[in-house]
């Protein structure tokens, strides 16, 4: 993997809240060894992993060591000299997130490096979000001075509804500045994501038609393959819509609506995706109900494993009525926008892994070809594929070879594998770098936050006052009620991309 052609992240001591955790064998760790390999982490970043865990210097680095991800799976980075020089420069300090010896003796390795700068990642529970903050604050770690920086990355989920997001923003805020929180959504780490805003705004003929005179609808699917497995007691509390709507998929609406920005500063990109959220309709509870489903998955098999039913899942509730997957219609306000739906879609043990973005155009007027048997000739629509198989597909009709004239479908590809280099990536090393040299671009912003959560409110309030969410089979693509949403309105989901590959 060649080299990247900008300067290195400046010096810094990032401290890891949560050392031991998945999130930072799984991606943390690996980014930074991509991240070092590409030139792209200045030898003077050092790695504090701060937990419960009882251990040293060594204990962490073996942990670390002894992760060993599936063959393509995530984390699956090469290892070699990079993390090699990355090793020695880790170390761990066991104590306790609430405890003020903790920041004191991190105040103290911070002294010890050269640059000062520092990054707090809190890759913890999100209970300890506030707790932290507070801390570092009162042991004057997060106090800025002249060319040094001191700044917090927080993890998902921000908070669990509108109140208590309203309530965490207004508690960090008091201790520390906007510019200073960095609100992590992993989805905007991935290639295909930024290259939304890069496909719209430099191609004059895809801008153009971004409107609703020209978009029929919008469908926005993030489809997983894995249950809940060992997380039942944080999903039972959380559910697919908490889990995915106000971060990931909104942060994939929003791009997708957003105007064009006056420049390519972080604030004026954060500005406009901020006006498409606080644009989303608001529901009425009778509308929450005519424009959302849920669904819980029931026992079977997938990929020829057993999978029980969610209700079955240590530390879910028998009498669960968390959510697994959620469906939902949603209205964009603006101009822009006026009468084109987005559908959003997401779920647990469903018949493919694929995340992507649908755009469908409108019909054409009429057709010229009723006297063939092509007569009805399907509208255009640009797909983005942003995972598992990043790239854009533009489905369009052509002549069909033959005297007589008939339309047939094809599909213009485009995958950035067979393009670019961008094997062994994880998504973190773009957030990680922007971390390190400022840029709050790719990180969401406090108003962002709580208008996503002003959005699902309803459905919230909705479906805190009872009621079960529809049974769905694993290996399915969700609950008959979701494919009733869009067939009242005359449409239907799109066709999965894996699905289509394995038909």
């Amino acid at each position: 993997m060649a080299k990247i052609n900008v300067p290195p992240a400046p010096p810094v001591t990032l401290v890891i809240f949560g050392a031991m955790g998945d999130l930072t064998r799984r991606l943390l760790v690996p980014a930074m060894i991509n991240m070092t390999r590409l030139g792209l982490a200045d030898e003077g970043l050092h790695i504090l992993g701060v937990g419960i865990d009882p251990g040293d210097d060594q204990t962490l680095r073996e942990e670390l060591d002894a992760f060993t991800p599936e063959p393509g799976g995530e984390g699956a980075v090469e290892k070699g000299a990079a993390w090699e020089q990355l090793k020695s420069r880790i170390s761990y300090l066991q104590g306790d997130f609430t405890s003020d010896d903790v920041y004191q003796s991190i105040a103290d390795r911070i002294g010890q490096a050269a640059s000062g700068n520092a990054a707090f990642y809190l890759a913890v529970q999100p209970r300890f979000f506030g707790d932290i903050v507070d801390k570092l604050a009162d042991h004057k770690l997060t106090v800025e001075a002249e060319g040094v920086f001191r700044r917090i990355a927080i993890e998902k989920p921000f908070g669990h509804d509108l109140a208590s997001a309203q309530a965490l923003n207004a508690r960090i805020l008091k201790r520390v500045a906007e510019s200073q929180i960095y609100r992590v959504d992993h989805f905007l780490g991935k290639e295909t994501v930024q290259n939304i805003m890069t496909a719209r705004f430099a191609n004059m003929m895809i801008e153009r038609l971004w409107n609703a005179d020209s978009i029929d609808h919008v469908q926005i699917t993030a489809a997983e393959t894995v249950d809940v497995g060992t997380r039942g007691k944080f999903y039972d509390a959380t559910g697919a819509l908490r889990d995915m709507v106000p971060n990931h998929l909104f942060t994939l609406l929003s791009m997708v609506a957003m105007e064009a920005p006056n420049s390519f500063d972080a604030e004026a990109i954060r500005d406009e995706k901020g006006k498409v959220l606080r644009a989303l309709r608001h529901y009425t509870p009778a509308q929450a109900k005519e424009n959302g489903v849920r669904g819980a998955y029931t026992a079977g098999t997938l990929d020829g494993r057993s999978v029980p039913a969610y209700t079955d899942v240590p530390d879910v509730a028998g009498d669960s009525t968390t959510e697994t997957y959620i469906a939902l219609k949603l209205m964009v306000d603006t101009w822009r926008w006026h009468g084109v739906p987005f559908y959003l879609r997401t779920g647990k043990v469903m018949a493919v892994r694929d995340t992507e973005v649908v755009i469908q155009f409108k019909p054409v007027p009429f057709t010229q070809f009723d006297d063939t048997a092509a007569a009805n000739v399907p509208p255009n629509r640009l797909v983005i594929q942003i995972q598992p198989d990043e790239g854009l597909r533009m489905d369009i009709s052509i002549k069909r070879p033959g005297l007589a004239v008939e339309t047939a479908p094809v599909s213009l590809d485009f995958h950035y594998a067979s393009h670019f280099d961008v094997a062994h990536l994880v998504g973190y090393e773009t957030l990680l770098y922007d971390l390190f040299t400022g840029d709050q671009t790719l990180f969401q912003r406090a108003d962002g936050i709580e208008a996503g959560w002003a959005a699902v409110q309803p459905f919230l309030d909705l479906w805190a006052e009872g009621g079960s969410p529809a049974p769905y089979a694993p290996g399915s693509l969700g609950p008959d009620a979701s494919d009733a949403l869009l067939a009242r309105d005359g449409r239907a989901w799109h066709s999965l991309a894996a699905e289509e590959k394995s038909a």
